[in-house]
């Protein structure tokens, strides 16, 4: 039984129409192009499923199947009837995060393919349901090992090496190598899926915007992002660039060597912000302190390459940060440098976020705010700027927040 619903099969019948030709002369023309045009055509109809196959796969959206929620929506694992495991990812309808992010991901999704990615193995579009299918990754998430005192044994020096190295791969791709240049906007520990032999696959792309191949930033009042990764130029101004996400990478690999998340309030004064700790420790050349304590042995060059690697990444000049390409060179050659790094963006990571903008300052009493935080959406009528950005709950990490509002003038 071919698999489709009515949107999807619209989008990607009208798409191959427009590339049919195309891509038979690339694949050899001649005798027998009809059956592989016909063979192309069903490939591309199976990524699209219909939503019968979907509620038998996961026995109705059952809560015993319920693997999550983010701010996309609840995430279901299903069981195909061929006994392929798949995680259904099911757009809330009550979200802000509605068709844009929706079409986004579907968008990118078809057309990046890296090793360290998740691969996109269906959507669907039907009876006011959208879903994304994805394979079913039983490791779960980097978070529930990295955070989990019994877990994280399991993730040895090694493993966190390979682990940094494949998500530096993968971002690198993601900006520099994709067929379109991506900035994820969320990269976090719970948004990196772990496979049988624990390499990273960077996940959830509902968030991520096509950037134009000339572009270097954008100033966005529409942020999406995970309080404590999200770099202070992007949270409070809407700078976003390809260093939006090196800050991101900067502190999930601190996250990685120390075994903690980026914010927490649980520990003392000092060592509530890992960055700002981590560069106080850096400056009197005890850096070393962060280290996990969990793990019985380290490699102590490589641990030190990514302690500083995690703090150039989270420069306050933003032009100071390297990019991917960079960061994969200092991860991959023995003879390349590091420089010094210089002060942290710190401005603003503990305590309220308020916009320096005064255009935003101005305006946003008018505006319409939208936060989401983890399972929670909440809308608010904003009275003023403060309102707007200084009421975001600092929570732990893996609290998801999109802001949304318009600016006269803008």
């Amino acid at each position: 039984m071919p698999w489709s619903c009515g949107w999807c099969g619209r989008w990607r019948r009208s798409s191959g129409g427009r590339g049919g030709g195309a891509d038979r002369e690339a694949n050899g023309g001649g005798g027998g192009g009809g059956g592989a045009a016909s063979g192309r055509e069903e490939e591309q109809w199976s990524l699209f499923i219909e939503l019968p196959v979907l509620e038998a796969a996961t026995r109705g959206f059952s809560d015993d199947n319920l693997l999550g929620r983010g701010g996309f929506g609840p995430v279901y694992k299903g069981v195909l009837e061929n006994g392929q495991e798949i995680a259904v990812k099911k757009l809330s309808l009550e979200s802000r995060q509605g068709v844009r992010e929706f079409l986004n991901e579907v968008r990118l999704l078809l057309k990046v393919q890296h090793r360290n990615l998740v691969s996109l193995l269906g959507c669907c579009a039907s009876s006011g349901h959208k879903m994304l299918v994805y394979p079913y990754f039983p490791n779960g998430s980097l978070d529930h090992f990295l955070f989990d005192r019994k877990k994280s044994v399991q993730l040895d020096w090694p493993k966190r090496y390979q682990i940094i190295v494949g998500l530096a791969r993968g971002l690198l791709y993601l900006h520099e190598e994709s067929p379109v240049k991506i900035i994820h906007r969320d990269i976090k520990a719970s948004n990196v899926l772990l496979d049988e032999q624990l390499n990273p696959k960077i996940s959830d792309f509902g968030m991520a915007r096509l950037f134009l191949e000339d572009a270097t930033h954008v100033n966005t009042f529409r942020i999406s992002g995970t309080y404590g990764y999200m770099a202070p130029e992007y949270a409070m101004n809407g700078y976003l660039s390809t260093k939006t996400d090196v800050f991101s990478f900067g502190m999930l690999v601190l996250e990685i060597v120390s075994g903690r998340k980026n914010i927490d309030k649980h520990l003392d004064a000092e060592r509530t912000d890992l960055l700002n700790y981590t560069w106080k420790l850096s400056e009197e050349g005890r850096q070393m302190e962060i280290v996990d304590p969990a793990m019985a042995e380290w490699d102590a060059d490589e641990a030190r390459l990514c302690v500083q690697l995690g703090l150039l990444c989270c420069q306050a000049v933003v032009s100071d940060r390297p990019d991917m390409y960079t960061v994969h060179l200092m991860l991959s050659s023995d003879s390349f440098t590091l420089p010094k790094p210089g002060k942290p963006a710190i401005h603003g990571r503990v305590g309220r976020w308020m916009s320096t903008t005064t255009t935003a300052s101005s305006a946003a009493s008018t505006a319409n705010t939208a936060t989401t935080l983890g399972t929670d959406t909440m809308t608010t009528r904003a009275s003023a700027s403060a309102a707007a950005l200084g009421g975001i709950a600092e929570d732990d990490s893996r609290n998801s927040i999109s802001i949304s509002f318009t600016t006269e003038g803008r």
